[in-house]
């Protein structure tokens, strides 16, 4: 099957609340994360937290394949718990203004999606911000040809 992707749009995120968990890693690291999923899913439904949305990972300082960057592992939640004292972190993002696309298919396909918003950015003038987003709309394991993640590249 072939990868599909959806041509890019600007959009504006709203502030959303999140549950999750941060490292500094590289591109190549990427994979020994799997296991943070269900750890949130778990502590959610611990706290009896509403979850609100699809794992998103947050990619802060994201310029360059071969250099580190923030890694955000976040559960949408309904509320942040105040006094929270457990093995994640809480907060609230604000507006994000991004260029959105969504990509059917098996994930080492990325960089096609990636290029494909790259590419829209430059020929409508907007700069990449280094903050990216990949929205976990469905995820396959045993068959990586039905994931589907909306990936959002941050802009200015």
């Amino acid at each position: 099957m072939t990868t599909a992707v959806s041509q890019p749009i600007a959009r504006r995120i709203k502030p959303i609340s999140f549950l999750f968990f941060r490292t500094e890693t590289t591109v190549n690291e990427l994979a020994s994360f799997f296991d943070i999923a269900p750890q949130l899913y778990a502590e959610a439904a611990k706290n009896n937290l509403p979850v609100t949305g699809p794992i998103h990972w947050h990619y802060a300082g994201f310029t360059d394949v071969q250099k580190p960057f923030t890694l955000e592992i976040s559960l949408p939640v309904g509320e942040i718990m105040r006094g929270y004292d457990g093995p994640f972190h809480f907060k609230r993002t604000d507006d994000f203004s991004c260029l959105s696309l969504v990509h059917e298919g098996n994930w080492y396909e990325m960089p096609r999606s990636y290029e494909a918003l790259l590419s829209y950015a430059k020929e409508n003038g907007l700069t990449p911000s280094g903050n990216n987003r990949e929205i976990y709309v469905n995820v396959d394991f045993r068959n990586p040809d039905a994931n589907v993640t909306e990936i959002q590249l941050g802009v200015f």
